[in-house]
């Protein structure tokens, strides 16, 4: 992967070309941040930049054959570790195939995305202590290709106590020419000792420019479209191209949040049930993104209610809507709200009964607007 093929993130980009030609690199590094913003996209590409043998001013040339070995994820001194069923915990090397399929379909993925590849049962993932075992094995060998060699450990927050006190020492003083990145999604779960051997890089949302260039490069979207899904996605990729691939539902999601809050707000038991039953009624895709847009619309009313208009992100239509009804979210109701739409989005990735899961949606929602 090159930084071309990270959407934005310019300043970061700059930093570590900055950073490689310069030679002083640092041995050990934490990037941390939703999946969507890319810090997986992010360390593929720095590691691309390492082993290029021909760099560009920008990006590396993408034609050696040390980048071709990367962007295929088989360069022989690109290591990777990650989270598996405790089943399959012994080393991560044994889904290697798994690995490289993933990343190659699309570096910007979750950590579900990852467990429905590996494990149909969809059980806990660790990273074990057999798994730091094999890391510390894979690094004591000599590079193959004499340059530097590079572990990239994807939710190292998924070690347990025992597994991470046992890479304190590599990460403090690894071999010449070894470089750790560590992708974290939930840093504040690490252990501090871990924490304070890397060099901590925070990597923020995708700014709304570089997102809106990505959409106009990818199909022909009306302005008012790509502004819908920019807002929708919020500077997360993933999020985004879940609302690109459902950009024709973008006016039913609308209308389904409207229609929900009013139905709840009229105690209009018969009028919450057809709600449940048409939001039932649609793919799962479409119910997940609908979760994922009424969770923007809450954060969106509790800015209005302390912000005005500053800090919104919001459509004519939306901006109209919320003018009335954003004093029905408060702070005696928010949490819940944002509990039950996560929450059921969560239950809708596992199958859950949609018809089930929003019809209490629609009770629930009924109970909050009447208790602000």
């Amino acid at each position: 992967m090159q930084f071309v093929d990270v959407v934005g993130q310019q300043e970061l980009k700059n930093h570590f070309i900055t950073e490689i030609n310069s030679g002083n690199i640092a041995h050990a590094r934490l990037f941390y941040g939703k999946p969507g913003y890319g810090a997986l996209p992010l360390a593929l590409a720095f590691v691309g930049y390492l082993f290029c043998d021909q760099r560009l001013e920008n990006d590396s040339c993408g034609v050696c054959p040390s980048c071709l070995k990367v962007q295929k994820l088989q360069h022989p001194d690109l290591h990777f570790s990650y989270p598996s069923v405790q089943a399959d915990a012994e080393k991560s090397t044994m889904l290697i195939k798994h690995w490289r399929e993933q990343v190659n379909e699309n570096p910007y993925f979750t950590e579900l995305d990852w467990l429905s590849r590996i494990d149909p049962k969809e059980r806990n993932m660790i990273i074990s202590v057999h798994e730091s075992h094999d890391i510390i094995k894979r690094l004591s060998l000599k590079a193959y290709e004499g340059g530097y060699k590079a572990m990239i450990i994807w939710l190292p927050e998924s070690m347990n106590a025992q597994s991470a006190n046992k890479l304190l020492k590599v990460l403090e003083e690894p071999a010449p020419k070894t470089v750790f990145i560590l992708v974290a999604e939930a840093h504040e779960t690490m252990l501090r000792t871990i924490l304070s051997r890397t060099q901590v890089v925070r990597v923020p949302k995708i700014e709304d420019a570089d997102m809106k260039a990505y959409l106009r490069n990818e199909g022909k979207l009306e302005p008012s479209a790509i502004d819908r899904i920019v807002i929708q996605g919020d500077g997360d990729f993933i999020q985004a191209m879940a609302a690109f691939d459902n950009v024709d539902d973008s006016t039913a999601n609308r209308d389904w949040f409207i229609k929900l809050m009013r139905v709840s707000y009229r105690k209009d038991v018969l009028g919450m049930l057809d709600w449940a039953e048409e939001v039932s009624g649609a793919t799962k895709d479409s119910q997940k993104v609908f979760l994922e847009y009424a969770l923007h619309m809450v954060r969106q009313s509790m800015l209005k209610n302390y912000t005005g208009d500053q800090l919104t992100r919001l459509t004519q239509d939306e901006d109209a809507f919320l003018a009335n009804f954003a004093r029905f979210i408060t702070g005696k109701n928010l949490r819940d709200f944002m509990l039950t739409f996560s929450d059921s989005h969560y239950y809708i990735e596992r199958n859950a009964n949609s018809k089930i899961l929003f019809t209490n949606i629609s009770f629930q929602v009924m109970r909050y607007i009447h208790a602000a």
